[in-house]
């Protein structure tokens, strides 16, 4: 609990230093869904009861400045089970950061927030972070990406995987 709390407070102190800086409204210009999928390969104490993940995003972003964007994620990330165990998943809420050089080429970011573990009785979920490195331009984001979700050893541990995701830019009209 200490971890989200200092994880909610960083993200509220950045978000408020940046929004401090933005002189515009929201507007159709710099403000747009992403929605995209990603796959990913188990490592650790996972890869013993899952093949490989697949999942499911939902990101709105706000550019207001011309090399960062900020926003709010969501998705599913559903764990493919190895013999003998069952099928779960994932449901990251968070907020991330994305440094763009340029209007395009390579950027960088990452999301964090909390993760909730679906379809395991009694599992509580925990803090993830996933730092990302890809290519965007003005309507695609193709990325590498490693997903951390740190919780508590007494329920199973540490979540971790890497994979590739695909994420397109809905822009407003």
């Amino acid at each position: 609990m200490k971890k989200i709390v200092l994880l909610l407070a960083i993200a509220t102190v950045s978000l408020k230093s940046f929004a401090q800086t933005q002189s515009g409204d929201v507007t159709s210009k710099n403000s747009w869904l992403k929605l995209g999928v990603n796959i990913g390969v188990p490592f650790g104490d996972l890869s013993d009861v899952s093949n490989f993940t697949l999942g499911a995003e939902l990101k709105g972003q706000l550019m207001e400045t011309k090399h960062w964007g900020i926003g709010l994620t969501t998705g599913y990330n559903h764990f493919f089970p190895k013999s003998g165990f069952s099928n779960f998943g994932t449901i990251p809420l968070g907020a991330f950061v994305r440094y763009y050089p340029k209007s395009t080429g390579f950027f960088a970011g990452v999301d964090a927030g909390y993760s909730f573990i679906t379809g395991v009785p009694d599992a509580t979920g925990g803090v993830y972070a996933r730092p990302q490195l890809g290519y965007h331009n003005y309507s695609w984001n193709v990325f590498a990406f490693y997903n951390g979700i740190f919780r508590n050893t007494d329920n199973g541990g540490n979540l971790q995987y890497a994979g590739i995701g695909a994420t397109y830019n809905i822009h407003f009209k």
